[in-house]
């Protein structure tokens, strides 16, 4: 790729282990903010109490009605309680990160994001809303946190099947990348990189979730990972997944974990570098076999139906589907093709052998 366009996103990263205790009111201070909403779910209501410790008096007020694919009347909620505030303080996944996202998209208040798993929501302009069982996504500069403190440390505590389905959710805006509508050599540099830090720190973490190494190998390639996705754009593995969770409430990261080596194997064979680069940052000789070891060995379940999902959802979620699958997607996306993709998911069959 000779020529390309890469938009470098104004955002400062503060990482480190211990960082989130000891830089956070500077990294607040910097934006003279003296009304401050914080949102964090119940789950993170401690260690958000515990970090904003020493500016308690500016904590204007509190959020922590969070779900998952942030429901329009939460995001509504959330805008009501940011009234008077001059900026957003997030302390969580990528729903929280998500709801902080829908009061800035309407009020233009900054964020300040602090992660606890590895959504990497936190790095991306992109917003999503759910209403009426149908997520909308958009890209709009106001949402993208405008300082991000990566804290391995606050990942310590993320059980080992959320960590393990994070870290997959982020090595899915990895593989997305390098066949995504704004792909570029920086972008998939940045994914390949992402890969093999994501694929050296999932199995260390599944072995010892207190491996503080590992949670830092892991939280590197999440940053890089939607380092990668904020610039490249999303493809068909994310339309499919958000689809899902917009129609069926699914678990987000799991729902990406279980449906990505399907997408590669329905993709592979038409974007034969990127499988290339995707095979050799998770060691193996085939990418598709590589990353269904990985999961296989990190517990992820084999199908869409462990999840509780019907055996004939993809009848109600095909055309849905189909309207949103890039034009660019490197193989032609059909309602076969589509449909099969979508079964073998369902079942939790081998994607090398049931992709046709």
């Amino acid at each position: 790729m000779n020529a390309f366009v890469y938009d470098a996103l104004p955002a400062r990263v503060v990482f480190g282990p211990g960082v989130a205790r000891t830089g956070l009111p500077n990294e607040v201070d910097a934006f003279g903010a003296g009304r401050i909403l914080l949102v964090a779910a119940d789950s993170e209501a401690d260690l958000a109490r515990e970090l904003c410790a020493p500016f308690a008096d500016r904590i204007a007020a509190t959020f922590s009605g969070v779900r998952p694919h942030v429901p329009v009347e939460v995001a509504e909620r959330a805008r009501a309680a940011a009234a008077g505030a001059d900026l957003v303080l997030c302390v969580g996944g990528g729903s929280t990160t998500g709801t902080a996202k829908a009061v800035a998209l309407t009020t233009g208040l900054p964020i300040v994001a602090v992660p606890t798993t590895y959504a990497g929501s936190e790095v991306t302009p992109v917003w999503g809303l759910t209403e009426e069982s149908r997520k909308r996504t958009g890209t709009d500069s106001r949402v993208l946190p405008r300082t991000v403190v990566y804290d391995p440390e606050l990942t310590l505590t993320l059980p080992v099947d959320l960590s393990v389905a994070s870290g997959l959710n982020a090595m899915a805006h990895c593989v997305e990348a390098f066949w995504a509508p704004r792909r570029n050599p920086v972008s998939s540099a940045m994914a390949e990189d992402g890969i093999r830090h994501l694929a050296a720190g999932l199995p260390a973490v599944a072995a010892d979730a207190g491996d503080l190494d590992a949670r830092t190998e892991l939280l590197l390639g999440a940053y890089l990972a939607g380092s990668a996705f904020a610039v490249a754009g999303s493809g068909l593995h994310h339309k499919i997944c958000h689809v899902l969770g917009g129609a069926f409430d699914l678990p987000h990261a799991r729902t990406h974990a279980i449906v990505l080596p399907y997408v590669l194997a329905f993709n592979a064979s038409a974007a034969p570098e990127a499988a290339s680069r995707i095979a050799s940052a998770l060691g193996f000789a085939d990418p598709v076999e590589g990353l269904r070891r990985l999961g296989e060995k990190l517990g992820v379940p084999a199908g869409l139906r462990e999840l509780g999902l019907r055996e004939d959802y993809a009848d109600v979620v095909l055309e849905d589907i189909l309207a949103l699958a890039p034009a660019d997607n490197p193989r032609p996306v059909t309602a076969d093709g589509l449909g099969a993709l979508l079964r073998a998911a369902w079942a939790g069959t081998d994607p090398a052998k049931e992709i046709p």
